[in-house]
């Protein structure tokens, strides 16, 4: 996120520095609770007294070796909604204690501290690093067990946030959330909608299920929703082939099979018990590998339907030596770096279908698997998760959602030592520190700059920072090239929003789009809720004689899913730099005109607003042809800032 250099040096102009880490402002969590004794939330010499504005409490009474401190400053746990399903709970359900990982690792990466010497197994090793180091940090448990399909009931996730914003939290990370709902029937909107109101800034993770079109979730308006993509690390591991092909896959296993053995390499799908189906036996399914074949072999498993972890666990309790672990063509160039028990590393589809082959070539196919290292620098990096979740909303797709990507894939962050780093049940190893993956772990990140902005402009609207982290991420990956997805083809507003963070940037946007309170609730109008409906979200009864027009919120982004012939936009920027003229500038969308009035704003004045049209008109010719998303940008630029907003639209 270049907050520091290639040799860990932190630039003066680094965010962390100008914000100083953070310091003092405080970001909750809502996720699996936290392990008070990682190092990443330990108390330290020069930290000073917890904020006096802070209402919080350590909810220990049942737990008597939690403990909280000057970092960790506050914890508590919500089960009542988890315990009207479940029935009676037993005492370690009275704690806000990590049995599971999650909510460590999402805390840690929010605001842990700086911790020498992090890795996992010895891999990664550097410093890790919480996204606002000095920062406090407060636990909200409201993620159980599996309990009739779900682990985080509505009932504790909004008494959560009624408590969360009571103590006095600044920021909150939610690496939360389930299928798409109207936003009357969301939790977390209707949760971070109150937050928002008393001026807490809410990040939420962006789910899990790409990349399918339409499967993002968490897209009010007032989250800042987050993606996920790669970084420039990653941990190779070689597989060896029997013609010395080598490829290179990743794994966090450190042990390799002994250097330069060859070992019988094989299909997974022919080592099936009899009864088992190939396809089944491909995906190293439990219950599908014969032991008598698959003893002192490598097995090639198809990733898919299972844990990926899972598959190597079966691969070992059926005697394999080792696994290679092949994408399927959806997962594409996406490959994780996973804490496997046994030798293993983990291909793309491109590689993967070069290893069938090559089995498929020979009589008697073989291999060997090198131990995982770590390596910096990579490209291309960024790029975008197979497993991010798309746009557009189902639900308001006048609103761009993701917002933005973040660091999502092989994110080493702190962890519960209560369970194995795969967390399955035969795993008895312990590690302080995981390498884990998924938009949960690229909320958080978000979370941390979200606390630096906080530190460094207190009276900043959450609205107002949200605005400064999207308009200066960037669409380029190290290669300066368009952000690509996990299959390598160029990605899309829908999968990265206004683009990849860049912290340092943000600290300086020079404009931002602010929205207040009013709006949101115009916007809920426009939507057509009822007055049930709006009183979940407002204090009182709210006029609804003046709603706004879906597209006219003032966004950071600019989305049309519906253009017939022309439509006028408004947007109003706020000064937050130096006074200064700035002037407009477009990148159109394919088949769409775009004109901006006035093309010129000058600011005189700090805080000042002014206010600009956009015209969109489709094309001649244009009209009435296949239905497609086309992508352009709006740029207002005095020369220093770049305040850009990613334009979106869909001609009928």
């Amino acid at each position: 996120m270049e907050l520091e250099n290639n040799h860990g040096v932190i630039s003066s102009e680094s965010i962390w520095k100008k914000a100083r880490f953070g310091e003092d402002t405080i970001i909750g969590n809502l996720d699996t609770g936290v392990w008070p004794e990682s190092k990443s939330f330990s108390d330290y010499d020069d930290l000073g007294p917890i904020p006096q504005r802070w209402r919080g409490i350590c909810q220990n009474q049942n737990d008597p070796s939690f403990h909280c401190n000057r970092k960790l400053i506050g914890a508590r746990y919500f089960n009542k909604g988890y315990k009207s399903v479940v029935g009676h709970l037993n005492s370690s359900f009275n704690s806000p204690r990590d049995n599971e990982g999650h909510g460590s690792h999402t805390l840690s990466t929010a605001g842990g501290n700086f911790v020498a010497g992090a890795s996992v197994f010895g891999l990664g090793k550097g410093i890790a690093k919480g996204g606002s180091p000095r920062a406090r940090v407060a636990a909200y448990k409201v993620c159980w067990p599996p309990a009739a399909g779900n682990e985080c009931f509505d009932a504790d996730i909004l008494a959560a946030f009624d408590v969360a914003i009571h103590d006095g939290v600044d920021v909150l990370s939610v690496s939360l959330g389930g299928d798409p709902n109207p936003l009357f029937n969301d939790s977390v909107a209707i949760g971070s909608f109150h937050a928002v109101r008393h001026g807490i800034v809410v990040i939420c993770s962006a789910g899990n299920s790409g990349p399918t079109a339409g499967s993002v979730t968490n897209i009010a308006p007032w989250q800042i929703t987050v993606g996920a993509s790669t970084m420039d690390r990653k941990f190779p591991s070689r597989v060896v082939l029997g013609n010395k092909k080598q490829i290179e896959g990743e794994s966090l296993t450190p042990e390799g099979l002994p250097s330069r053995k060859f070992y019988p390499l094989m299909s997974a799908a022919d080592v099936r018990l009899a009864n088992a189906s190939a396809h089944e036996a491909q995906l190293c399914k439990a219950g599908t590998l014969d032991p008598k074949k698959a003893k002192g072999k490598i097995l090639v498993c198809l990733r898919g339907d299972n844990a990926r972890v899972d598959k190597g666990e079966q691969a070992m309790l059926a005697g394999a030596v080792g696994m290679i672990l092949a994408n399927n063509e959806l997962s594409g160039n996406e490959i994780l770096a996973d804490p496997h028990v046994l030798p293993a590393s983990h291909i793309n589809f491109t590689d993967g279908v070069a290893v069938f082959a090559y089995i498929n070539s020979t009589k008697f196919p073989q291999a060997y698997i090198t131990g995982a290292t770590t390596q910096l620098g990579t490209r291309p990096a960024p790029f975008m998760a197979a497993f991010s979740s798309v746009g557009p909303s189902t639900i308001t797709p006048e609103i761009l959602k993701p917002d933005v990507t973040a660091p999502g894939l092989s994110v080493i962050a702190a962890y519960t030592e209560a369970e194995g780093p795969t967390n399955q049940e035969y795993d008895k190893r312990r590690v302080a520190f995981n390498s884990v993956s998924g938009t949960s772990m690229s909320c958080p990140h978000v979370s941390g700059i979200a606390g630096l902005l906080r530190t460094l402009y207190p009276h900043w609207s959450p609205a107002a920072i949200k605005s400064a982290i999207m308009t200066t991420a960037s669409t380029l990956d190290n290669n300066f090239k368009p952000l690509l997805n996990a299959s390598y083809s160029v990605a899309t507003p829908f999968n990265y929003g206004a683009g990849h963070i860049h912290p340092n940037k943000a600290t300086d946007p020079g404009l931002v789009y602010d929205i207040t309170i009013t709006e949101y609730l115009s916007f809920l109008c426009a939507l057509g809720y009822n007055k049930a409906q709006l009183s979940q979200f407002s204090n009182g009864p709210f006029n609804c004689s003046e709603p706004i027009s879906l597209t006219n919120l003032n966004y950071p982004s600019i989305t049309v899913p519906n253009l017939s012939r022309s439509i006028t936009i408004t947007r109003r920027l706020k000064n937050v730099g130096s006074p200064g003229t700035y002037k407009a500038e477009i990148r159109r969308p394919a088949g769409i005109s775009v004109s901006v009035k006035p093309k010129k704003l000058s600011f005189t004045r700090l805080g000042e607003e002014l206010s600009f049209k956009v015209l969109m008109k489709v094309k001649e010719g244009n009209v009435g042809r296949e239905k497609n998303y086309v992508y352009g940008d709006l740029i207002w630029s005095d020369g220093k800032h770049h305040v850009r907003s990613p334009i979106v639209v869909m001609a009928i």
